[in-house]
């Protein structure tokens, strides 16, 4: 399939018309900007007939004009993500993928992609940008294998905004030993911590590897210390010495859906809650990944790795309804790694247990899919436990090794070219 990106056109940005003044409300005694008087209507003011821009209802206003286009045309809005659009008639499959007015369009017949295009040209004046290569920061690299993902722009013009450019690179984001909490001196300038902490954490659409570590600095908004700085400085330095890096995803022959789930009990020292994570893979792709703080404290191991399992679940179910509607959802059921071999027995057995008395909600949720052969829950150990690195800062080694397996690296260099003895001469 290929994929192509689309502009609307500024001209078709804004209409206005004109109208009868005495519409509006007559308490208004303000005298309207001479600029905007028209000589042979000297009573008559603008009124707005459609914008893109500017007013709080005119996003809403033109997506809604959009669907309802695209709903003519066959396509069906997903409930899953309403900003995807997909057509389905016979072998022919369209995906419509719309941010505010730039759009992906991908799908198995050309031929009718090309009218499709057509179709939007003649209602919005579009403009087409050929294939997807950069789309809202977002550089797409095609290759026979599949695609590759990157900000390396974006990154260089972080690492430009905080004058680290020339920095040192290290190894890992975070240090294994690092440990933040809310005392120290304060930062002197906090609107600059709060403004790179908020372009890092765009920097992890495309940069896993750099989830936790942006979760922890990010807890510290309100009230920044040198030492939350001195931190950021070393996300950056890390993302310096991989500012080429990116998220891979290759063709496979069987898509299966596994998650890995993984909690840190009590990881904050001061509010004694948990740090979890997973992340989620489709064909050995990673599509969903997440590092949080849990938002209460968990009695128990045991109860920090369910309630890690139940987010996990629920993330599952979310992509799984995504798929359905895309037509691609795999035939074998998903499956969640755990580490905790009992939050794995409080999942598959249906005895209660003490334990489990308070977090009835989650243990029934998950239990239930379990129970009706919706999820399969199976235990593997920590060392091949790739949500670990969601959790927790980890040593060089370990670090790198679930990077890898997450996707994250370079982009393949391919030289072509034939071959030439040169052993003879």
């Amino acid at each position: 399939m290929e994929e192509r990106s689309f502009g609307r056109s500024p001209v078709d940005q804004a209409q206005a018309f004109q109208c009868s003044s005495d519409q509006f409300d007559s308490g208004i005694t303000e005298k309207p900007n001479t600029g905007f008087i028209d000589s042979c209507f000297p009573d008559h003011v603008c009124q707005l007939k459609k914008a893109l821009y500017g007013l709080k209802q005119a996003p809403r206003a033109w997506f809604h004009r959009l669907s309802t286009f695209l709903q003519r045309l066959g396509f069906v809005c997903s409930q899953a993500d309403t900003s995807l659009f997909v057509y389905q008639h016979g072998s022919c499959t369209i995906y419509l993928l719309a941010y505010v007015d730039d759009l992906i369009l991908t799908g198995t017949d050309s031929k009718t992609i090309q009218r499709l295009i057509v179709a939007l040209n003649k209602e919005f004046a579009i403009k087409d940008l050929g294939r997807l290569s950069y789309f809202l920061g977002l550089e797409v690299t095609h290759d026979e294998t599949g695609l590759f993902l990157s900000q390396a722009k974006y990154a260089h013009d972080v690492l430009t905004r905080a004058k680290m450019l020339d920095a040192k690179p290290v190894a890992t984001p975070l240090s294994s030993t690092t440990v933040l909490s809310s005392k120290g001196d304060l930062f002197h300038d906090p609107t600059s911590y709060r403004s790179l902490v908020g372009a890092l954490q765009y920097l992890t659409i495309t940069r896993p590897d750099l989830s936790y570590a942006v979760n922890q600095v990010s807890q510290f908004l309100h009230a920044p210390t040198v030492d939350h700085f001195q931190a950021v400085k070393r996300i950056l330095r890390y993302v310096k010495g991989t500012i080429l890096y990116g998220l891979s995803f290759r063709h496979s022959s069987k898509p299966s859906l596994i998650g890995y789930s993984d909690a840190d009990w009590a990881r904050c020292l001061e509010t004694r809650r948990s740090t979890y994570g997973y992340s989620i893979f489709l064909g050995g792709n990673l599509v969903s990944w997440s590092a949080k703080k849990q938002p209460t404290a968990s009695r128990s191991s045991c109860e920090s790795e369910y309630r890690a399992m139940a987010n996990t679940a629920a993330e599952i179910v979310w992509v799984t309804h995504l798929l359905r509607e895309l037509h691609v959802l795999p035939p074998d059921r998903p499956t969640i790694l755990c580490d905790n071999r009992s939050a794995l027995f409080l999942s598959q057995n249906p005895v209660s247990h003490k334990r489990a008395k308070h977090i009835d909600l989650d243990y029934h949720f998950v239990r239930e899919l379990v129970s009706s052969g919706k999820l399969y829950t199976r235990y593997v150990p920590s060392k091949l436990q790739l949500a670990d690195i969601f959790t927790k800062s980890l040593p060089r080694p370990l670090f790198e090794h679930f990077r890898r397996n997450l996707g994250v690296g370079p982009p393949l260099s391919r030289l072509r070219g034939g071959i030439t003895d040169i052993s003879k001469k």
